[in-house]
């Protein structure tokens, strides 16, 4: 199959795109924002819907992978999220409750899939966009990591 506009293969493309992702980097925020959560007895753990690996290898390369106790990903759950049973393997494997979880996410949809699972969300809002009337709104909102970690913990900026 050709695809307009494609200059190589549908397989190079991917592999092109995929690349790319070895190479991201963190946001300067998340550092001191992780550290914040840890330092203040938060336990975390990643949940995507893509590769374990690429986000322990980004977290890891930025000096905090070892902050996290599990690298998780929806390759090993029955749905993807934000079906609510994505979130609820997190749970699991973490051996707590939905509603003893906090979820932090760039995604409003993602957001909106913890607290309709019976999360606690935090929309992390890199833009200064409006949050989608449409879904439910989170716990937390704030505009760097450094915030969500202040208002999660209840600690002091």
């Amino acid at each position: 199959a050709t695809v307009d506009g494609l200059t190589r293969s549908p397989g190079d493309a991917v592999a092109h795109i995929m690349g790319g992702f070895a190479e991201l980097e963190v946001h300067p925020d998340v550092v001191p924002g992780l550290r914040a959560m840890k330092d203040a007895g938060l336990r975390l753990v990643t949940l995507t819907n893509g590769a374990a690996s690429v986000g322990e290898r980004l977290l890891t390369d930025a000096g905090v992978g070892n902050l996290f106790e599990r690298f998780l990903s929806v390759e090993d759950a029955p749905r993807w999220k934000p079906g609510a049973e994505a979130y609820a393997y997190a749970a699991q494997q973490c051996g707590t409750e939905l509603a003893d979880m906090l979820l932090v996410a760039v995604h409003p949809w993602d957001t909106d899939g913890a607290k309709r699972a019976g999360m606690l969300a935090a929309w992390l809002d890199r833009k200064g966009t409006p949050y989608p009337a449409h879904f439910t709104e989170p716990d937390i909102v704030g505009r760097t990591l450094d915030e969500v970690a202040a208002a999660a913990t209840g600690s002091p900026r």
